[in-house]
């Protein structure tokens, strides 16, 4: 039987009976609920399998289904299509109102965000004994620095945040994907320089060909979008050009994570300009599918992370990283955004820099990207420390989706007390 069949079957049926389990019952946040009951079925597999001897054949087969396609999953399938959905909705009026805000956060503290952890994570790594090496420390940094706009944005918005500070905080989540995958390169590239022809000779080959190829698919692709009257037709030629980007980039040995972004943000931009010329352009199912399609692929993904993570946790020096790796990021976010914040210009709706600072913080949560560039590691680096990169990644995206979603209420009150 093919196992892509089953394994799709499978999975959709943990996101619609989870979902809907949630919808009626607990009434979470749907990114939290799917996780957090994954990871207890994935918890409940492991046990049963220590507990029933007879069963355990059949116990680790199950266990070990997504985690195996885990990579396949991101890196040769999805993960162009995540990165375009959450990069070509950007609004340009508003992104112009609050442009300095979000250059600012998406880039300074994207960036400082990686330095900051990776050099406490550095730290730790020492205090531990372990001999990481600080370029390795951190590319790991630039994984985790990104923040993950579908769980952020959905948690937040049940609050009612003022529409101003929602939309930087969307508009920071947006864009700093495509800043955490240029400097994974940048970093990346420091601990393979040795193999791979020099430093910089590789950075213009991984970044300007993506950007080129991005831009070059781009001019090809929506004239078409933009001139035909079929609304399904726009889908497709979307989906041609963020496709063929990633492929071409694939081909060519470029990074095809910018060359998505590249290709969203260029989509946006580009409708926005048309739109903002009169040019009236029907795009109703356009946005209704890419919504759709982000939220299945990362409902999907966040099923395949909890039913992953315990078997993650039990490889060698994980666990006790991954707490130095959540202590890091919380310091490193936190750091960063108190360094960026300075240079963002006049808060909107009465926000005060500290209780603007702790939002944000808080509200970082990591996603599908951190795990994919994670795993996109285990050709440059030996097995322990990439057993090391991913438990920690694993680690922060679940302490950031599961603990820092749920309390998330808690803190956002306690931030309202302040102002």
């Amino acid at each position: 039987m093919d196992m892509f069949l089953t394994n799709t079957v499978i999975l959709l049926a943990f996101v619609v009976v989870l979902g809907y389990f949630n919808e009626k019952v607990t009434k979470l946040t749907h990114e939290i609920a799917l996780m957090l009951f994954s990871v207890g079925i994935g918890g409940a597999l492991v046990l049963a399998g220590i507990l029933f001897q007879g069963m355990e054949t059949v116990m680790e087969s199950i266990q070990s289904l997504p985690y195996f396609n885990l990579e396949e999953f991101l890196m040769d399938g999805v993960l162009c299509f995540m990165l375009f959905a959450g990069s070509c909705h950007m609004r340009l009026r508003d992104f112009k109102k609050h442009a300095q805000a979000i250059s600012v956060l998406s880039i300074a503290a994207t960036f400082l965000g990686a330095v900051f952890y990776g050099v406490l994570f550095y730290g730790a790594g020492r205090l531990l004994g372990l001999s990481l090496a600080l370029p390795v420390c951190l590319m790991f940094g630039s994984i985790v620095a990104p923040t993950d706009p579908i769980a952020a944005t959905s948690i937040l918005k049940k609050f009612n945040l003022p529409s101003n500070i929602s939309f930087i905080i969307e508009g920071e989540s947006l864009l700093n994907d495509g800043v955490g995958v240029a400097l994974f390169v940048f970093f990346s590239t420091m601990v393979t320089a040795g193999e791979s022809g020099g430093f910089f000779q590789v950075m213009a080959r991984e970044i300007l060909g993506a950007v080129l190829v991005g831009m070059a698919v781009t001019a090809v692709c929506f004239p078409i979008f933009k001139k035909t009257q079929d609304e399904a037709r726009q889908i497709f030629t979307s989906l041609l050009a963020v496709s063929a980007a990633y492929l071409l980039c694939e081909c060519f040995e470029f990074s095809g994570a910018i060359a998505s972004v590249v290709c969203g943000v260029l989509f946006s931009a580009l409708r926005n300009y048309s739109e903002a010329k009169g040019e009236k352009l029907e795009l109703e199912q356009f946005d209704s599918f890419w919504e759709i399609l982000d939220t299945l692929l990362n409902s999907v993904l966040y099923v395949m992370l909890g039913l992953s993570f315990v078997h993650i946790l039990q490889m060698p020096h994980v666990l006790i990283l991954s707490v130095a790796a959540v202590i890091a990021n919380l310091l490193g976010r936190a750091g960063s955004l108190g360094v960026s914040s300075l240079f963002v210009g006049p808060l909107p709706d009465g926000y005060r820099r500290g209780a603007f600072i702790k939002l944000l913080t808080w509200g970082g949560l990591r996603g599908g990207l951190s795990v994919a560039l994670a795993m996109s590691t285990q050709s440059m680096l030996d097995a322990e420390m990439f057993h090391i990169i991913l438990g920690g990644t694993y680690a922060i995206v679940f302490f950031t989706t599961i603990v820092q979603g749920l309390t998330m209420p808690g803190v956002y009150r306690k931030i309202q007390e302040e102002l």
